[in-house]
């Protein structure tokens, strides 16, 4: 992804989703330093570690992603946030982008889509950095 290893969370209930989002990011170049189950894990592992880029899932126990996704932004406006969902509803979507997330894949896609759509966000991101800097 670029040549410091990203600092990934991943937060998502299932336990296959995170294995598979977690090689993902591993094959992209990037590290997952956390995992969380739920959002309030994720929220006392975002505080924790700090990461470059959070994999959020919107339906989690303890606390939903949409107010896991509040909430890092207020703690950082500049992480880089994808929610990772099955909730395909459009005033989500649209609430999601709106709150600051960078990106909003539905799990439905195919590793390979996945993978390319995470690096792609990531590269973005970055681009739009590099822009402000220059300005």
């Amino acid at each position: 992804m670029e040549n410091r290893r990203v600092k990934v969370l991943v937060a998502d209930d299932e336990a296959h989703i995170r294995t598979l989002v977690s090689l993902i990011v591993g094959s992209l170049g990037a590290e997952v330093i956390a995992e969380a189950s739920d959002g309030e894990q994720a929220l006392e592992l975002f505080v924790q570690h700090q990461p470059d880029m959070v994999i959020l899932d919107i339906n989690m126990p303890r606390l939903d992603g949409v107010a896991v996704l509040k909430r890092i932004m207020e703690l950082n406006p500049r992480t880089l946030v994808v929610v990772l969902s099955s909730l395909n509803a459009l005033e989500v979507v649209k609430e999601c982008i709106d709150l600051g997330a960078w990106n909003y894949i539905l799990k439905n896609v195919t590793a390979d889509e996945l993978r390319i759509a995470l690096s792609d966000t990531w590269q973005d991101y970055l681009n739009e950095i590099s822009s402000r800097r220059q300005s």
